[in-house]
Order: structure tokens, then C-alpha cells, then sequence
């Protein structure tokens, strides 16, 4: 039996990662984002050097700005086709929470998958990056709305066109109709009872380890999955300074 997995979503600034992380710790499963990143580039043979480079917004959502940041757009694929090749190995074989990426439309053949969008209305999510980010308001709207259009130029590139950031979903949370623990419960429930569906066992809520903050750089915490040579075994993902 596939594992119930939850394939996550977010509006750009909707609070999606944070999301992530209380759901993480409410179900006792792994939640995997930038980890994703780092096991891709295990794959490919690449250093992870490579993606500290990038500052945190990049990192984030790589995948979306590699195709305009190379002068061959296959350099953007080939790092693509090793990222599908990790999410349906975790989302084939764990059950588990894996952050953006495509994932619901590179898992669509798990029946047990639970599609969900963090979304919010325009204005909240502005006002969200400019308190996070320490901007003012139109410089803020800019980054939401280049990011926004990032993300979804990216489901479009990668699905051949087939699938859409707002379309598809089993579940649209709306974050700035509910708090953060409102929204995790919510999509909590939504997983224990599609695990109760299928009888499958819920996992036993564990100490996840805490995420870098706002505050935090990735580059410390993708160096020392770097040093170990492999990500930890149900461990959360290392995750960087994001608004997601």
C-alpha cells in the first residue's frame, strides 16, 4: 500500500513552510524541502557548495530562476529530472510531508497522496514579506507578486502545461482566514482521516528538530548535510530563511 502523503503547496508569503513545520510536528512525520535540493544534488554528483550560493529566495524556489540563470536551459532539466527522481522515492516509500517542487503532480499515480494549497489574499501576504523582510510596502508587493510568477511558471515548464499552482487540490487552506496551528490541524485532520481510510497506521508524534529561522543562513545547515554525505532518515528538512 503507497504511503499517505501530503504534497504541499503555497502562495508565495501565505506562511506555507511555517505551515509545513507545525504540521511536521503535529503528525510525527518528516517534512521535506530543501533537503530535496541536497539529495537532487547528491545525485547529479554536485557539490552542495553550489546551492549555498544562492541567496534564500533563490534556494527556495531554485528551480523556477535556473532556467534564466544559465545559458543552457538542460542544466535547469537534468537538475529537474534528479529532483522528480527523490520525490518519488519518498513519496512512494514514506509517509510524509514534501514542501512545493511540483510534488502533486510528480506523485498524481499515488492514490494516497493529499494535494494542499497554503494560500492567502494578496494584501495579507504583502504584508507579511515586508514585516519579515523589513521593506516597505511596494517593494514588497514586487518580490510576492515576482515570486508568485515564478512558482507557477514552474508548475507550467515542468508539467508540459498540465497542471497549475491553483488548480487540482484536495485541500485549499486559506491563511488569512485561519492562525497557523488553525490551518496545521485542519490539514492534520485531513490526513488522519485518509489514513483511517485506508488503514493505515498514524505515525507517532515525535521531537522534530527545529528550522533554521528568519534570522538563520542556509549555507551552515546545507554543509552539514553536505558532511554527512547523505540526509538523516526521518529527519526535517533543512529548510533556510523562507517566507513561503
Amino acid at each position: 500500500m503507497a504511503p499517505v502523503v501530503i504534497a504541499m503547496a503555497r502562495d508565495y508569503g501565505a506562511d506555507g513552510h511555517e505551515v509545513g513545520v507545525e504540521l511536521s510536528r503535529r503528525l510525527g512525520i518528516p517534512l521535506y524541502d530543501n533537503e530535496l535540493l541536497v539529495r537532487a544534488s547528491l545525485r547529479l554528483g554536485a557539490s552542495v557548495d553550489q546551492l549555498a550560493m544562492y541567496d534564500e529566495q533563490v534556494a527556495a524556489e531554485m528551480m523556477a530562476f535556473l532556467p534564466d540563470r544559465f545559458d543552457a536551459r538542460t542544466a535547469a532539466d537534468k537538475l529537474f529530472d534528479s529532483l522528480r527522481s527523490v520525490i518519488q522515492d519518498l513519496g512512494f516509500t514514506e509517509s510524509c510531508i514534501i514542501e512545493g517542487r511540483l510534488a502533486d503532480f510528480i506523485l498524481q499515480g499515488n492514490r494516497n497522496m493529499i494535494s494542499v494549497l497554503v494560500s492567502a489574499p494578496l494584501a495579507d501576504r504583502v504584508n507579511r514579506v515586508k514585516e519579515k523582510r523589513d521593506v516597505d510596502e511596494e517593494k514588497a508587493e514586487k518580490l510576492v507578486k515576482k515570486m508568485q510568477k515564478a512558482r507557477e511558471q514552474f508548475y507550467k515548464r515542468y508539467s508540459n502545461g498540465q497542471w497549475k499552482l491553483h488548480s487540482g487540490k484536495d485541500l485549499v487552506v486559506n491563511r488569512g482566514k485561519f492562525s497557523r496551528e488553525s490551518c496545521c490541524e485542519i490539514i492534520a485532520r485531513a490526513y488522519e482521516a485518509k489514513c483511517a481510510e485506508v488503514g493505515a497506521p498514524l505515525p507517532v508524534p515525535v521531537e522534530v528538530p527545529d528550522v533554521p529561522t528568519q534570522a538563520e543562513p542556509l549555507e551552515g545547515h546545507l554543509h552539514a548535510v553536505d558532511a554527512a554525505q547523505t540526509p538523516a532518515p526521518g529527519a526535517t528538512a533543512a529548510s533556510g530563511s523562507q517566507i513561503a
